[in-house]
């Protein structure tokens, strides 16, 4: 019918066509009627006329509304009944509807029915509502009428499609649309349905799309399944239809098939459409989630969404510059605006759905945290959508930091990502600014450094790419941060600042105040922080000469001019370090300019006179402290190192310097002081033979006799007022700035000052001898200060000389370094009778309260010389002893040790064992630091010395090189630093652990460089450092060789083997160290990895250029695996499975590898080491246990290990003698049995838990080695656990119960499963695993007993979750039987409870009858004679029987 009707319609347009052009001439004429008589009321004599009449309503001519006498529903009640009781019902319904098709022929007539009418006000109507619907809306409610009335306003309808808008502005396919709207009842809903459809096939676009968002509001329930269906259709025909179809298709009620299968279509044309359409689109996939299939859902819109091309680079600069330079326009600023409207409508969407569902948001972050994906702009939607959910949800929020550490730890969300995430989002972003805040103040609190590290440019780029309200905020939690007390949160927030203060100066100088008011918590901050402080403050306030900076400067010089003024050395030291800073500030300043500017290369005289006040305000407000004055002097020599001063400041320094330290420290050697001294003067440690007196001293002694030290805490006692007064205190800063302004004013140059380097010291004779013990406690104190201060002094002489190139300056140096080694073993001496001596400062940039030695007590030398072995000595331990054996570069040399120069050096130290002493560890606060420059002195190899005769002829020709004593000095050093730098501390994160910046004293001119440029440092050194490594490998070669491999041969015991030991082991350290740096993960260090692996392979194949990683790194780890057979020590083996493990993490195929580290750990676990003193073992617990661990988790067959270990090692130490160890593992004895046992238990419940349960699904196969596996897990447990009866200590049963529980749960999780689906096919394998785990559990039952006995609460604690464990295992067990079919074969009996002897415990239930006696062995056995159901019926009902004694045990 509908067909037939849709026909006429189309041969009628030509007509209706036709009569609308005539009908456009009308008005005319009608207007000019109209204005005559205005509300003509239609005269009709119709039936349709008359019938409205009665009814009550009115119809009008021209524009006036048809007038509507009586309430709606009563005409609607009125015309109904008319029409149903007239006599022609129901001809008399076909003439009213055609007197209505003739009556809206008339276009205005059909605009007025549809048109609201007018009602008429009298007192009834007043009461009800003045709202009236249109005369055809109102017919439309008349069942009688309505379908006839649809088919009329649809064959209408087409009349109007292709027409412009009416004069008066209405628009009338939409006016006859909505008379369909929200009608109280459709008679034929299945007929308008279909009408409409094919309405909107046939209409123009724009109205299409108001017909389909319109069909909610005119459609029934019942038709929204077929609705769905051919809107779904017309969705793949046309795709401009797309966002009206989908709004439509979130109103309906659907299937959800039909939701997944338009779900699935768009989700197909997410990267082709129309960024303004993308917000319906993505809010239609999202309202369509289900529980079921969200995570699924969300994680393909996330593959599909790529906004980063959606969003054009030119938008987002445009608009950067807009929120910059606001009031300039652009020709496509208005594309711009709506490109950005639709992406913020869009995240709005997101927004709105992630807030409002839980399934959404939780389904997002779940997706992100399962992808391994590495496109960046999935990652960068990560990012972003991360920062949204944790702003709008706050339910998620531990969730979401949870995974957003897990990422960075991961190495996917990296700063490039970040950088990218705020490029492309910032619009957004912006907008959450205070979340984001708060997620990096969240991150800034993790220990995590990486963590910390991303925390950090979160802020950093917040405040680059937002707005300056938001970077106020950036800056006053940076600020927050800087001022909460905590020392890494402070330092990470002072970098962050520091970086912006380069990056962005211009909006940072607008956020000084902020930055300013940290001034008033310098108390709680270090002297790093102060410096960088400083370092941010000076740079706002003299960068350019604003007048807004001036009030930064008048409050930092109050600050300044205030804490020099104090008498406190804590706040006079912020004076200093905020002095030296600002000095260093105003001079850079004006250096750099001056390279873009020729002809001003140099400080006007203004800035030249300021810098130098400031200067000299300091040196005359600290030169009344030794110990302010020595830190001027370093801060001084630190700004002057890192090239921060104008020439013409560096001329006035280096002047007043060098004749000041002349002045005070420096006298000719002919003239010996005299006076009242405790001790003879005399020069000592001069390297030149001086027969004339034109030499000079360093005048030491007389200059600490002056001093008292001990009593005033560092202060001058001069006897005249007005006498300049000098302190040694000052000697080695003041000379290291010195030699620092003579090396930049000279280009490395020293000549000017290298008679320091040989010149004498007034000193006494150092060496006691027996006059030790009756010296009194102030001489004693008193010598120790001057070595002290002797050491501090050749330490900065090396310091200075160590780059100088010429044979002769190397020699002096090693011959210094020499005298500090001979020094630091005298001072032990001197220490070790003088406990409770404090020795005066040398590093200077902390509180004098921080520093005091770690212990005063002094220890013994056995234990001494075992921490030298033991890996926890730091700087000059083991120096004490100077050896001339040279460690040679030839390998014969180091086969052959001189006993006759060895005797003496062996005599003392044997004398040395009998007496107490001290680790020079505890006192590393008290000496200068080393350069890293002084490590180059590795590289010197042979160096000739040529003595001269008188007439400067060679007289004779002596050659000198670094001795092992020197080279273990620098190598401790060395690694001390590297751990302090490279090494992240966790308790660096917890001051309270310790005391304040305990960890960084001695190292504050190490942390004027980055971790990067140390480990470049290293980098280099490392080819003399693989020299060294190779000739002590060859010495322990050459050794063992000569001792026929017998461990305690002759010279194991000798002060030259530990310090060789001790070499080869801090080498390995410092290795690892560097390798293990995770700075090499940056990409920005790749090229450095790459320089360092290839000095390790050209150790075995030189000259082989451009190799790629995975062979540098294989060739590296070849060349390091062949020192394995020399290690000498346990500590060494360790650091180099370590090294080598070190290596493998960094290759993509480690597989291959893996095995070698396995194999040669098994190799170090069966070697004899040499024991320690008394014929102990010298192998620490935590080193033994941690290569075990390594051993059980690279070998390929874990379990093979386990059993071979406990099989064979254990039997035989079982039946060896008590001091003896096993003979296949040396390493595994009685002392070191907990430490094997713990391991083994704790790889056995590892390996089995990570074991997959399997499923019913897979292969026989599968299932056959699964089983077998679990056989092989099971008889091992056995094993390991019926070891608890030879050793039944504490610890052990300890490891026993808790790993049995856990190994017990695992069984429940992991073998259950299997079994339920293998009983059937493997029946007697299943129940030969139960009957020996039975025994197993039984065993534990009885440990449970044993803990309870002896009330020792460690154990017991661990009984009611293993009791618990094992009463799960017995409901296991039988719905593993009835899932098989067999559930008669289980039954429940009473266990005795015995102790681990097997002797009953007696107690109030042992009367308890019959069922005891069933723990009968012979219940147990499976009789081979019954049927295998009867078997499974007896082994069930052992694992049960067991359990059951463990409920009444608990009662």
């Amino acid at each position: 019918m509908v067909s037939k009707r849709r026909l006429p319609a189309s041969e009628d347009r030509g007509s209706l066509t036709e009569d609308a052009s005539k009908a456009r001439k009308q008005p005319l004429s009608k207007k000019t009627k109209k204005s005559h008589v205005h509300n003509e009321v239609e005269e009709n004599d119709s039936v349709f006329v008359k019938l409205l009449k009665t009814s009550g309503i009115t119809l009008k001519t021209g524009e006036s509304q048809n007038q509507l006498a009586v309430d709606q529903i009563v005409f609607q009640k009125k015309l109904f009944q008319t029409l149903r009781k007239h006599p022609s019902y129901p001809k008399i319904v076909e003439e009213f509807v055609s007197g209505l098709e003739s009556y809206i022929e008339d276009q205005d007539s059909f605009r007025n029915c549809l048109l609201s009418c007018e009602r008429l006000q009298d007192e009834e109507a007043s009461m009800g509502t003045s709202y009236c619907k249109s005369l055809i809306k109102l017919l439309l409610g008349i069942d009688i009428l309505q379908p006839a009335i649809i088919k009329i306003l649809f064959e209408k309808l087409p009349e109007f499609l292709f027409k412009n808008v009416n004069s008066d502005g209405l628009n009338m396919p939409r006016l006859i649309i909505n008379q369909l709207k929200w009608l109280d009842r459709v008679v034929d809903s299945k007929d308008l349905t279909t009408k409409i459809m094919q309405l909107i096939s046939i209409a123009p676009v724009y109205l299409q799309h108001d017909f389909v968002t319109s069909l909610p509001e005119i459609l029934g329930d019942s038709q929204h399944a077929d609705v769905g269906k051919e809107l779904s259709d017309l969705l793949t025909e046309n795709t401009l239809l797309t966002v009206p179809i989908l709004d439509v298709l979130s109103s309906l009620r659907l299937e959800p098939k039909l939701l997944t299968k338009v779900r699935k279509l768009v989700m197909g044309k997410l990267s082709s459409v129309m960024l303004d359409d993308l917000p319906v689109i993505i809010k239609f996939i999202l309202h369509s989630i289900t529980a079921t299939d969200a995570l699924e859902v969300i994680s393909e819109l996330r593959e599909n969404l790529d906004l980063q091309h959606c969003i054009l680079p030119s938008w987002l600069q445009a608009s950067q510059s807009k929120l910059k330079n606001k009031g300039q326009t652009s020709s496509s600023g208005n594309q711009e605006n709506s490109g950005q409207d639709c992406v913020i409508l869009l995240f709005d969407v997101i927004k709105s759905a992630v807030r409002y569902e839980k399934i959404v948001s939780e389904a997002w972050i779940k997706a992100i945290e399962n992808t391994t994906s590495v496109s960046e702009h999935k990652q960068i939607l990560d990012l972003a959508m991360l920062f949204i959910i944790y702003s709008t949800n706050t339910q998620t929020k531990k969730y979401i930091e949870r995974v957003l550490r897990n990422k960075i730890r991961s190495g996917c969300f990296e700063e490039q990502l970040l950088q990218s995430t705020f490029y492309v989002h910032y619009v957004v972003l912006k907008d959450i600014c205070p979340t984001i805040l708060s997620l990096a103040q969240s991150l800034l609190h993790s220990l995590d450094q990486s963590i910390i590290l991303f925390g950090s440019l979160v802020y950093k780029y917040a405040f680059i790419f937002f707005d300056a309200y938001c970077q106020q905020e950036v800056i006053g939690a940076l600020v927050t941060h800087i001022c909460s007390g905590n020392e890494a949160e402070a330092d990470t927030a002072l970098d962050v600042l520091l970086e912006l203060v380069v990056l962005n100066p211009s909006a940072m100088r607008l956020n000084a105040v902020f930055v300013k008011g940290i001034l008033d918590y310098l108390d709680n901050m270090s002297p790093q922080q102060i410096r960088k402080l400083f370092y941010i403050l000076s740079t706002l306030a003299f960068s350019k000469q604003h007048e807004a900076s001036s009030h930064i400067q008048d409050d930092m010089h109050l600050v300044i001019r205030k804490q020099l003024s104090s008498t406190m050395f804590k706040y006079k030291l912020i004076g200093i370090i905020g002095a030296v800073t600002m000095a260093g500030i105003i001079a850079a300043d004006r250096s750099r300019s001056s390279s873009l500017t020729p002809g001003r290369g140099d400080l006007s005289s203004e800035q030249c006179t300021q810098v130098t006040s400031l200067l000299q305000l300091v040196h005359s407000c600290s030169e009344q402290s030794p110990q302010a004055s020595a830190l001027y002097y370093d801060e001084f020599a630190n700004l002057i190192q890192g090239r921060k001063l104008a020439p013409k400041v560096l001329e006035w320094a280096g002047q007043t310097i060098f004749n000041d330290f002349q002045d005070a420290f420096v006298v000719d050697i002919c003239v010996v002081p005299e006076g009242d001294y405790p001790f003879p003067v005399k020069a000592l440690y001069g390297l030149e033979d001086y027969d004339s007196c034109d030499g000079i001293a360093i005048n030491l002694l007389p200059l600490l006799f002056s001093q008292d030290f001990v009593k005033d805490g560092g202060r001058l006692t001069s006897q005249e007022s007005d006498q300049k007064l000098v302190s040694p205190l000052c000697l080695a800063p003041y000379f290291r700035l010195l030699r620092l302004c003579v090396d930049r004013q000279h280009n490395g140059n020293l000549e000017e000052i290298d008679g320091l380097l040989d010149c004498p010291i007034f000193l006494t004779d150092l060496e006691p001898g027996e006059r030790l013990e009756s010296m009194s406690v102030t001489e004693r104190s008193f010598t120790c200060s001057l070595i002290f201060l002797t050491l501090n002094w050749f330490r900065e002489v090396v310091n200075a000389f160590c780059r100088q190139t010429l044979p002769e300056m190397k020699v002096k140096v090693l011959t210094r370094l020499k005298h500090i080694v001979e020094l630091q073993q005298l001072l032990e001496k001197h220490l070790a009778v003088t406990p409770d001596y404090v020795p005066p400062l040398a590093n200077f940039d902390l509180e004098t309260s921080e520093v005091t030695p770690h212990t005063s007590t002094a220890v013994s030398a056995k234990i001494r010389i075992q921490g030298n072995l033991g890996g926890r000595k730091r700087k000059a331990d083991s120096s004490k002893i100077s050896s001339p054996d040279p460690l040679s570069k030839e390998d014969n040399s180091e086969c052959d040790p001189a006993p006759s120069d060895r005797s003496p050096l062996e005599k003392e130290f044997r004398g040395k064992e009998e007496k107490t002493s001290v680790s020079l560890q505890n006192y590393h606060a008290f000496f200068r630091e080393l350069d890293l420059e002084v490590f180059s002195i590795l590289h010197c190899g042979l160096v000739a010395k040529f003595i001269l005769d008188t007439e400067m002829h060679t007289e004779a020709t002596e050659v000198v090189q670094l001795q092992p004593p020197e080279l273990l000095f620098l190598l401790e050093d060395l690694a001390q630093k590297l751990e302090n730098m490279l090494t992240p501390s966790v308790t660096r994160r917890f001051p309270f652990l310790k005391s304040k910046g305990n960890r960084n004293i001695g190292f504050s001119h190490l942390h004027q460089r980055s971790a990067s440029e140390i480990a470049h440092s290293v980098v280099q050194l490392l080819s003399p450092m693989c020299n060294h490594l190779e000739n002590i490998h060859n010495y322990f070669q050459c050794l063992t060789a000569k001792n026929h491999g017998v461990v305690d041969g002759p010279g194991i015991k000798g002060q030259e083997y530990h310090i060789m030991s001790s070499c080869y082991q801090r080498l390995l350290q410092i290795l690892h160290g560097l390798f293990a740096w995770n700075g090499f993960f940056q990409p920005e260090h790749t090229n450095l990895l790459y320089s360092a692996l290839e000095v390790l392979t050209n150790r075995l194949k030189p000259g082989e250029p451009d190799q790629a990683l995975e062979e540098l790194l294989s060739q590296s780890f070849h060349y390091l695996q062949n020192f394995h057979l020399s290690v000498p020590s346990f500590q060494c083996a360790l650091y180099l499975i370590r090294l080598l493990m070190v290596i493998l993490e960094k290759s993509t195929a480690p597989t291959q590898n893996k095995g070698k580290i396995a194999s040669l750990a098994r190799q170090f676990l069966c070697r004899v080491w040499p024991s320690g003193e008394k014929e102990k073992s010298d192998i620490p617990n935590d080193q033994l246990e941690a290569l075990l661990s390594i051993y059980l988790e690279h070998t390929d067959g874990v379990l093979k290990a386990i059993e071979e270990i406990a099989g064979v090692g254990v039997p035989e130490l079982i039946n060896s003698p008590k001091e003896v160890s096993s003979s296949t593992f040396p390493t595994l004895t009685r002392h070191t049995f907990v430490i094997f046992f713990r391991v083994m238990m704790a790889e056995l419940e590892k390996t089995v838990k990570g074991l997959q349960a399997g499923t019913a699904a897979d292969s026989e196969r599968i299932h056959e080695e699964k089983l077998l596996y679990w056989n092989m897990a099971v008889r091992d447990f056995s094993i390991l656990i019926n070891l608890i009866k030879v050793f039944d200590s504490r610890p052990v049963l300890h490891v026993c119960l808790k790993y049995g529980r856990l190994f017990v749960e695992a069984f429940l999780k992991q073998c259950m499963p299997l079994l339920d689906f293998s009983f059937r096919k493997h029946r007697e394998d299943v129940l030969s695993l139960l009957e020996t785990f039975q025994l197993n559990t039984r065993l534990l039952h009885h440990l449970c007993g044993h803990s309870k006995i002896h009330q020792d609460t460690k154990l017991t604690r661990h009984v009611p979750l293993l009791k618990k464990t094992l009463e799960l295992l017995v409901c296991r067990v039988k719905a593993m039987l009835i899932l098989n079919n067999c559930r008669e074969a289980f039954w429940l009996g009473n266990l005795k409870n015995r102790d681990l002897q097997g002797e009953e415990i007696i107690s109030q239930n042992s009367q308890e009858s019959a069922a005891d006696e069933s723990e009968d062995d012979a219940s147990s056995q499976v009789s081979k004679s019954k049927g295998a159901e009867d078997s499974g019926e007896d082994e069930a009902s052992d694992g049960a029987k067991e359990q059951e004694s463990d409920e009444s045990d608990d009662d």
